[in-house]
């Protein structure tokens, strides 16, 4: 946003630049060329007065050594002409063709007692030549013309120099408004920005992003601080939620932990039939009981965030867990295998998340998957956006496609699955774990049947947004 904010103001000092200097060019290269005419046309009349008051073979003369003259200071061409049209006096090299339309036009009013009061805008690049034509006599005196055709190189060349201090100016102004306008886009979108990485901190569930920058607009600030307050008393209501489910979950363990000890205690006394049997239900209960406080309890630590991302070597910890994991799977009839690079793929996130995760991942797997089933897991990079990626797949009999979302939810499962053992938290303990490392779990269909689970991680060589500031 910065960059088009900067873009804009830049285009607008641009137009504001031009605006101002072509105006100023054109003006300045109008009063040269009503310079030159005046000057011109001074000697013009001077020459119509000299012809006018010509009658005799000296007056002849004295004005033919006149207009040469002034012929060869000014590199100019003279010529005076009768009414018919007949060629008086000439000095000076012949008009340029171009101008031979010129002349006339200039020649037939001169003779009817107009002098030339307009030439055309001298400009660097022309024109080369411009024709003044005066009158010689008055009203119906009108005897002839003179007709002088002028070099403008020195005025184009005032023009040309005086076009380049007013583009350097306008180029020196514009560096300046640049300058100026990046400190204020920067001024501007400092607090913005700053806002934009504290929301996106929050989003990412770290509730202790804040705020930082004490620039910019009083308003930008206002709602920096109105958003700090925000955020606070939003980790306030938090944390008092999150502390109450682990108080709760911690003081529940220590009377079920004494439940459960009296029930083990009581079972001897207890006669074989029905009796036994509810015994042996309500210990089951207890001890199911005991395993959702557990899942509670790591979930409430796992959305505290005190652990801050770290850098991790994800491809050792998923070949450390599969090895934890294989006598498991052989137990339960399970082929485990999995394919991790030789080289470390390394990711920033919760300490041990990769672990974690993969074993969530790899208990459910047990749990769902049937004898002779097949799971593996995998490591790689994402070619798109240098992310790791961390897949575990099986050959189970999976769930319906609109009961993907469900999974990781808490206490979530399929109708077909409610009877298995199990609180319902691993993969929502897993989940958050994701998320709060700043990735994502994404769960799918296998082909052509099972589950897909997939941990994406940021990559510790993964770009930090931002850098423009």
């Amino acid at each position: 946003m910065r960059r088009r904010l900067l873009v804009l103001l830049t285009v607008l000092m641009g137009a504001a630049a031009l605006l101002l200097c072509l105006p100023l060019a054109e003006a300045y290269a109008r009063g040269r060329t009503e310079h030159l005419l005046l000057q011109r046309r001074s000697e013009a009349v001077r020459f119509a007065d000299l012809a006018d008051r010509m009658r005799t073979g000296a007056d002849r003369s004295e004005l033919t050594a006149e207009i040469n003259r002034y012929a060869q200071l000014y590199g100019a061409s003279v010529i005076v002409v009768d009414t018919a049209g007949r060629t008086l006096a000439q000095a000076g090299p012949a008009s340029p063709a171009s101008s031979t339309g010129r002349t006339a036009d200039a020649r037939r009013r001169a003779l009817t007692g107009r002098s030339t009061d307009r030439l055309p805008t001298l400009r660097p690049w022309g024109p080369g030549d411009v024709v003044v034509a005066e009158p010689v006599g008055r009203d119906e005196r009108v005897s002839g013309a003179v007709l002088m055709s002028v070099p403008t190189g020195t005025a184009r060349r005032d023009v040309t120099v005086r076009w380049s201090l007013i583009a350097a100016g306008a180029l020196a102004a514009f560096a300046a408004a640049g300058l100026v306008a990046a400190g204020t886009a920067r001024w501007l979108m400092r607090p913005v920005l700053d806002l934009d990485r504290a929301v996106e901190g929050l989003t990412a569930g770290r509730l202790q992003a804040r705020t930082v920058s004490y620039t910019g607009p009083p308003e930008l600030r206002r709602l920096g601080q109105h958003f700090n307050t925000m955020a606070q008393a939003l980790a306030d209501s938090i944390g008092r939620q999150r502390d109450f489910v682990a108080d709760a979950s911690h003081q529940l363990r220590n009377p079920l932990a004494t439940l459960v000890l009296r029930l083990e205690n009581v079972e001897p006394h207890i006669a074989p039939g029905p009796g036994r049997a509810e015994h042996a239900r309500a210990l089951d209960e207890a001890e199911r009981l005991e395993q959702l406080l557990d899942g509670l309890l790591a979930m409430a630590r796992v959305e505290s965030g005190t652990a801050e991302p770290a850098e991790q070597d994800v491809s050792r910890a998923v070949r450390e867990r599969v090895t934890a994991w294989e006598p498991v799977f052989r137990a339960a009839e399970l082929e485990l295998t999995t394919s991790t690079p030789a080289g470390g793929l390394r990711a920033v996130a919760l300490p041990d998340a990769a672990g974690r995760v993969l074993d969530a991942l790899l208990d459910n797997a047990v749990k769902f998957v049937p004898p002779g089933g097949r799971v593996v897991v995998s490591v790689t990079r994402d070619a798109t956006d240098g992310q790791i990626a961390v897949r575990v797949a099986d050959d189970g009999p999976g769930v319906a496609e609109d009961q993907l979302p469900i999974l990781l939810r808490r206490f979530g499962r399929s109708p077909e699955h409610q009877n298995v053992p199990g609180s319902g938290l691993g993969l929502a303990i897993a989940d958050e774990i994701a998320r709060v490392s700043g990735g994502r779990l994404d769960v799918g269909r296998n082909t052509p049947h099972g589950l897909t689970f997939e941990l994406r991680l940021p990559s510790s060589r993964a770009p930090q947004p931002y850098t423009d500031l």
